[in-house]
């Protein structure tokens, strides 16, 4: 105004800055962030931290352990197959010895199966020496009477009496193959380092979950099944529920060198475990979520702990995420587009006087100075009361490609945001001329 020997009163360059500070989407972000912790909750999930709700909407690979989150874990033994030269009752007796001491839902269905198919005496609890399932050794069982009954994985078990996939008699080889192809998991059961024969425990993929993971494919998330099964089981069980990639046979140590390698080649990760051996993968991922009726460990190295212990929630915290990332992005659009609109409202009305080529820019002929600026400012306060609602219920994501959801988003919240400053603008001008406020 100097520069063109002419003056504006200070008020009006003070309420200029004010009216064009994006103040938008500055009064919004804590409410988006607000809203993320809040649907957790009302999900059953504690967030420790605000970064770890943000963390999943950018999350590029999840890890989703196979029992209980794409099957529903509750394997039951349906049959067994003697080996050669065993016989039934011989490979009965060790199942039901191996299994007496499991506590986990497959080791009382095998003991409930053999006890309807093959009943017998039972020796009394306190004469057994149990052996407990772990991850690193994937087998279990008793010791009894100077002898070792043990049931297990088909390559750990294997590996513990001393044998190899090529060693197995050809028949009882064939029925692990057709066990592992039919998506069932194979044990095997051995007393005394002799091979009894094998166990088929089999189980259910959840309804929907094929569906579930196509959505999350459009939105670029890849999904990783992460199983302790046989390379053939985990195949057909991950063929069935429609994954993108196994991770079969796996340790503690396999899951967290898999999230260190997709790391390395700069995506981030989601996992969800429950056990104290999960506890470094879950401190290594970007997003953890441990289960509440897990170990301290896990709960302590995770970001997030599921108070309903229900690991398929981990796709839901990952929708959420997502919801937090794209309603950040439009409002975001939406505030800018706001501003570039307010340029043109308020910079003509104000500097026409001194420059009248801004005289061709004043499109919505606003009554006077006063009135852009008063209307302006009168509008920055009520579109964020309006904004609000929409940033604490979130902009819903479609299942489509980031490249989609951006032309979507450009659409509804750009040009959105270039309108609606016009309209409400000259609205709230026309409303203070006609009460004769300026």
């Amino acid at each position: 105004a100097h520069f063109a020997n002419g003056s504006l009163p200070l008020v009006f360059l003070v309420a200029l800055l004010v009216t064009l500070i994006p103040t938008t989407i500055g009064g919004l972000l804590s409410a988006i962030g607000i809203a993320g912790m809040d649907r957790l909750v009302r999900l059953n999930v504690i967030a420790k931290s605000g970064r770890a709700v943000e963390a999943a909407g950018d999350v590029h690979v999840l890890l989703l352990d196979k029992t209980g989150t794409i099957t529903f874990g509750n394997r039951r033994c349906s049959a067994v197959y003697a080996a050669p030269g065993v016989t039934a009752r011989e490979l009965a007796e060790g199942a039901l010895l191996a299994s007496l001491a499991d506590d986990t839902a497959e080791g009382k269905s095998i003991v409930e199966y053999l006890r309807g198919t093959h009943p017998q005496p039972e020796p009394p609890s306190d004469l057994l020496t149990a052996v407990p399932f772990s991850a690193e050794t994937r087998l279990s069982g008793v010791d009894y009477q100077g002898r070792v009954y043990r049931k297990g994985a088909v390559d750990s078990l294997l590996a513990f009496v001393g044998l190899k996939r090529a060693d197995l008699a050809a028949p009882l080889s064939r029925e692990i193959d057709k066990i592992a192809q039919s998506g069932g998991t194979p044990l095997l059961v051995c007393a005394d380092g002799k091979l009894l024969g094998a166990i088929h425990l089999k189980d259910v993929v959840k309804p929907g979950i094929r569906e579930r993971f196509a959505e999350l494919r459009k939105l670029g998330i890849r999904t990783v099944m992460v199983t302790g099964d046989n390379p053939l089981t985990a195949a057909a069980i991950a063929a069935e529920a429609g994954v993108d990639d196994v991770l079969a046979e796996a340790t503690p140590e396999k899951k967290l060198a898999r999230i260190r390698h997709e790391q390395n080649d700069g995506r981030l990760v989601a996992m969800c475990g429950d056990g104290a051996n999960d506890a470094p993968a879950l401190a290594q991922a970007d997003v953890g979520m441990a289960m509440n009726d897990g170990t301290q460990a896990a709960r302590e190295a995770a970001n997030m702990v599921d108070l309903d212990s229900d690991p398929t929630k981990l796709l839901d915290v990952v929708q959420i995420g997502k919801e937090l990332l794209v309603t950040r992005g439009a409002l975001t659009t939406f505030s800018i587009a706001n501003d570039v609109a307010k340029y043109f409202a308020i910079l003509p009305a104000l500097f026409a006087a001194i420059y009248p080529q801004l005289g061709v820019l004043n499109v919505m002929h606003l009554s006077s100075p006063q009135s852009a600026i008063l209307s302006a400012i009168v509008f920055n306060a009520l579109i964020i009361v309006v904004l609000i609602p929409l940033a604490l219920r979130g902009v819903r994501v479609q299942a489509a490609s980031a490249a989609a959801l951006l032309r979507r988003n450009l659409l509804i919240y750009g040009l959105g945001g270039i309108l609606v400053p016009f309209v409400g603008i000259k609205a709230i001008d026309m409303l203070l001329t006609a009460l004769h406020l300026v």
